[in-house]
C-alpha cells in the first residue's frame, strides 16, 4: 500500500504547465506563439493558408528555422486571455503587436523591441500635417473609445468638448474621411497603412513617448529570451529588417518609424 501513495497523490494534485524554457522548447521540436487574430489586420500576423505570413510572422518563422523547430500559432481567445495563456503553458510567447508596457511587466518579460510603436495625429488634405500640441486643442479630434489614446490628448491639453471617443474600433479613418472630425489619434503602424490606401492621409505631431511591440514571456524563461533577442538583434543590424519594414508597410515607413522613435 504504501508504494501506491506517491501515485495517488500525483493523481490529486493539478497537472503544471508545460515550461517553455529552452530545453523543453527544443525537445518538443515546436515554438507555440500565443496570438490574437484580429480579420483585417494582416500585415503582423496572417493566419489563413497561402497568403504573405506577416511582419513578426517571418520573424518567428527564421527564428524556427535557425533552431530547426517548427512554428505553431496558438489563438488566444482575445487580448485579455494573451498573459493568462502564457502563465498557464498554453504558449511559449506572445506575439502580435503586443505593446510592452510597465502593468504587463508586472505578470511577464520581454523581448527586445520587434517593431515600434507610437500615437500619432492624422488630418486629411487639404488640411495640413499637425504639427504643434496648439494646432491640435482648436480641432475636433477623434479617437477609438476605450483606449489610452484619450489620456494622451488630456495631456497635450485637447478640451474634453474637443475629442469625439464615441469612434468604432476601426473607424477612425472612416470618420475622417466623412468629416466628422478634423484629425484622429492612431497607433503609427496603423497610420501608415491608412496612408498607403489613401494618400490624401497627412500624418503630423506624435504623442507620448515612443514604445515598441515585443514578444512577452514567463519571467523564467531566460535562456528562450535571450536566444529570441539574439535573433532580433542579428535581424536588426542586417538589411532584412528594412526589407520586411518595406515588403508590409511600404517605403516611406521607415522614414516614419525613426522619427516615431524619436531619431
Amino acid at each position: 500500500m504504501p508504494r501506491l501513495l506517491p501515485l495517488f497523490l500525483c493523481l490529486l494534485l493539478p497537472a503544471l504547465p508545460a515550461r517553455a524554457d529552452w530545453d523543453q522548447v527544443a525537445a518538443r521540436g515546436t515554438l507555440r506563439a500565443l496570438v490574437v487574430a484580429v480579420p483585417g489586420e494582416t500585415e503582423f500576423l496572417d493566419l489563413r493558408p497561402g497568403r504573405p505570413p506577416g511582419f513578426e510572422q517571418e520573424l518567428l518563422q527564421s527564428f524556427a528555422r535557425q533552431h530547426k523547430l517548427r512554428l505553431e500559432l496558438v489563438a488566444a481567445e482575445g487580448w485579455d486571455r494573451l498573459v493568462p495563456d502564457l502563465l498557464a503553458g498554453r504558449g511559449d510567447l506572445v506575439a502580435g503587436r503586443f505593446t510592452d508596457t510597465p502593468a504587463r511587466r508586472e505578470a511577464v518579460v520581454f523581448s527586445v523591441p520587434v517593431f515600434p510603436t507610437r500615437a500619432v495625429v492624422v488630418s486629411r488634405a487639404p488640411r495640413a500635417p499637425v504639427t504643434s500640441a496648439e494646432e491640435l486643442r482648436r480641432l475636433k479630434v477623434g479617437l477609438v473609445g476605450g483606449t489610452s489614446l484619450a489620456e494622451l490628448l488630456a495631456r497635450a491639453g485637447v478640451p474634453p468638448g474637443q475629442v469625439d471617443a464615441s469612434i468604432p474600433s476601426g473607424g477612425a479613418f472612416a470618420a475622417l474621411r466623412a468629416g466628422r472630425v478634423e484629425a484622429v489619434v492612431e497607433e503609427v503602424s496603423g497610420a501608415i497603412l491608412a496612408s498607403r490606401a489613401d494618400p490624401s492621409l497627412r500624418l503630423g505631431l506624435f504623442l507620448g513617448p515612443p514604445g515598441a511591440y515585443a514578444w512577452g514571456l514567463r519571467k523564467d524563461d531566460v535562456e528562450l529570451r535571450r536566444r529570441l533577442n539574439e535573433h532580433l538583434d542579428a535581424v536588426r543590424r542586417s538589411p532584412a529588417w528594412s526589407r520586411l519594414v518595406v515588403k508590409y508597410f511600404g517605403e516611406s515607413a521607415l522614414d516614419v518609424l525613426k522619427k516615431a522613435r524619436g531619431e
